[in-house]
């Protein structure tokens, strides 16, 4: 069964409000993913919950939304993405209000794994509508410019709007801002985005459960590193049990009639290297809105505030680098140099930060970094989110897009733990090293900074590696106009239709 309403045209004016929906629906998930960070301790103290109950906050979010993801994706393919993301923006704005409202710690955790299934299917939505809407590739680079730079800086907003909500307001106000931008959307959109054709398939079932399974046991796995150690079973166990039912999956995908991930879409060399690059800097940029955080807050003395206001520069160069790297780069060179030229520009921020110290001034030691990062990100979102969806078929939208939001989600849990755990045994080496008797407070300040200064060097690490795998798989010059989207140009040039006509 399909749908009779059409994706907006190059003609239909509508399609740059859909653009700034689909922008605020996606922001509304990136600011969520940090935003209860700051909040965490005022939760905690009016909840009256233990801080080993407290990663949970985090962590029953991050498990319903990695988990989900590709089944919300594939479910924007079968039932349609207008009504995902109808479905989406009401569930996930009534799970805000649930937690804003919590009289207990259950009450949020249950909020908190509500919000992900709702972003599970949300977020693969906006993504899929974004690429199915604006085909063009002149159009398609302003869409993705102003998508991505949300996208790169929506989690140092998050910290910067969570810092100014908790201090101003309370904790729960970081729930309810969601409320604002759901509403929005939720009008807005409700009257403009279209219905878009459904895929005539029916759900893979053991590829639901295969993968479903097999995210659930990487992001656990990873998320009890990050707080437990990793000889514990909780830790290699669900890793190991994860990524055996993630082989499975793949190779039943092969095998399967109607494949819940089919396997022309991440074959493609050009959305293969999307997907790692959005697993890799997952991983890397941890090493900023996480330690460098830390830095600032522990070491520097910055407060909540002024440590998301520290990353605005950050933010402000990652907006301008993805629109021009998407308006005037990718439609002449393709995703390949801005990708390779990116994660070296952020490897060398990595570099960068290494520098500071117990003293380190911000204007010296930090806004340079950051300003790197910015352009880096930049370059890389833009190409990588462009790149992932590109290509495919309209009834594959949904399942790519997920696909490079999982990367980006596991990529993260990843990081988490791996970065954790070397900050905390590269500190641990420096005490032992240094101690003579009874450690002081300036030596473990001292300790600290040597583990900030090992994770920026293993994100310069990771990010290289990055390049090269970048520069390997994605392909040179620009990105082919898939077939589905230029047959209607080329019906309009033979009826005489003049091509320039955009809105």
């Amino acid at each position: 069964m399909s749908t009779t309403s059409a994706v907006p045209t190059a003609k239909d004016s509508r399609r740059w409000m859909v653009l700034a929906v689909i922008c605020v629906a996606y922001l509304m998930l990136t600011l969520d993913m940090t935003v209860m960070n700051l909040a965490l301790p005022s939760a905690q103290e009016d909840l009256n919950f233990s801080n080993a109950d407290k990663q949970w906050i985090v962590t029953s979010y991050a498990l319903c939304y990695g988990t989900l993801l590709l089944i919300g994706g594939k479910l924007a393919d079968l039932i349609g993405r207008r009504e995902t993301f109808i479905i989406g923006l009401v569930g996930f704005a009534a799970a805000s209000a649930i937690g804003g409202a919590a009289n207990s710690f259950t009450m949020l955790v249950a909020a908190r794994a509500a919000q992900g299934v709702f972003a599970a299917l949300l977020a693969p939505t906006t993504l899929s509508m974004l690429a199915t809407t604006f085909t063009d590739p002149k159009e398609r680079g302003k869409a993705f410019g102003a998508f991505s730079a949300v996208a790169a800086s929506g989690g140092g907003l998050g910290l910067l709007i969570g810092g100014a909500l908790t201090s101003g307001l309370n904790w729960r106000w970081c729930m309810y801002i969601n409320l604002v931008f759901a509403a929005f959307s939720l009008i807005v959109g409700g009257k403009l985005v279209p219905r878009q054709p459904r895929a005539k398939a029916s759900l893979d079932i053991p590829g639901v459960i295969l993968v479903s399974g097999g995210l659930f046991g990487l992001v656990y796995g990873f998320s009890n590193a990050a707080t437990h150690s990793w000889d514990t079973p909780s830790t290699w166990g669900f890793i190991a049990a994860g990524a055996v039912l993630l082989i499975v999956f793949a190779a039943w995908q092969t095998r399967a009639q109607q494949p819940l991930l089919p396997p022309r879409v991440v074959t493609d060399r050009n959305r293969g290297g999307a997907y790692l690059t959005s697993l890799l800097v997952g991983i890397g940029m941890f090493g900023v809105l996480l330690f460098l955080i830390y830095y600032l807050q522990t070491e520097l003395g910055y407060s909540a505030i002024k440590s998301g206001l520290a990353l605005l520069p950050m933010m402000i160069v990652t907006g301008v680098a993805s629109n021009v790297g998407n308006i005037k780069v990718m439609p002449k060179s393709g995703p390949r140099p801005l990708i390779t030229i990116g994660m070296l520009v952020n490897a060398g921020a990595m570099v960068w930060l290494t520098r500071i110290g117990p003293d380190s001034g911000y204007a010296a030691a930090i806004l340079g970094p950051l300003m790197l990062l910015g352009l880096g990100m930049g370059m890389i979102y833009a190409a990588a989110l462009n790149t992932g969806t590109s290509g495919v078929a309209p009834q594959d939208a949904g399942v790519a897009s997920a696909t490079i939001s999982a990367g980006s989600q596991l990529g993260g849990a990843i990081g988490t733990a791996l970065l954790n755990t070397i900050a905390a045994s590269a500190a641990s080496d420096y005490i032992a090293d240094h101690a003579q008797g009874k450690p002081s407070a300036e030596l473990f300040q001292l300790a600290a900074i040597e583990g900030y200064q090992q994770v920026f060097w293993w994100c310069a690490a990771i990010f290289t590696a990055g390049a090269v795998i970048g520069g390997l798989l994605l392909r040179g010059g620009p990105l082919p106009l898939p077939a589905w989207a230029a047959k209607p140009k080329a019906e309009e040039s033979a009826a005489g239709e003049p091509e320039k006509a955009l809105s």
